[in-house]
């Protein structure tokens, strides 16, 4: 088991470089993937995103050691009139959890917002994830009793699946 972090000057949260992307991506392959890589062309599509702006990823590390990730992504509003953001994801090793890594990426995620303009932002939850509604509501979100989330899968031609450029 890793450490805990001995004060909270020992947890930091930064925006991922492109190039440092490799350090960062393996948490989410544990949460997401079980473990299993990313496809080297979704990899270089991310690191794309990164380099353009259209996508952020928030690191919280504990001396140097990446243990929380949270992956934002900002897109115009016509309703708005602005930019707003989502939280596509957010992940905190289980040994690091309940130390405080989710609020300080959550931290690092609001002066972001607050540096490009963004004065909206959004994160879906599963309706079971009582702990992650009481996470986010703890940090300021509300639920939008008013809004369903709806979504259609289509086949993909696998070109991103493949695991070769």
């Amino acid at each position: 088991m890793n450490p805990a972090p001995e004060s909270p000057e020992d947890l930091h949260a930064t925006i991922t470089a492109p190039g440092e992307l490799p350090e960062v991506l393996p948490l989410l392959e544990e949460f997401l993937r079980d473990g299993e890589p990313l496809p080297e062309r979704f990899v270089e599509r991310v690191r794309s995103s990164v380099e353009r702006g259209d996508l952020y990823v928030i690191a919280a590390s504990i001396a140097g050691r990446a243990v929380g990730v949270l992956t934002l992504a900002p897109r115009p509003s016509f309703a708005l009139g602005g930019t707003f953001a989502s939280i596509e994801d957010l992940y905190v090793s289980p040994a690091y959890r309940r130390l405080g890594v989710g609020r300080t990426l959550l931290s690092r995620t609001r002066k972001l917002c607050a540096s490009l303009d963004i004065s909206y932002v959004e994160v879906q939850v599963e309706p079971a994830e009582k702990g992650a509604k009481e996470f986010y509501t703890s940090g300021g979100f509300e639920m939008e009793e008013e809004v369903a989330v709806m979504s259609l899968s289509q086949a993909s031609s696998g070109a991103e699946n493949s695991s070769t450029s």
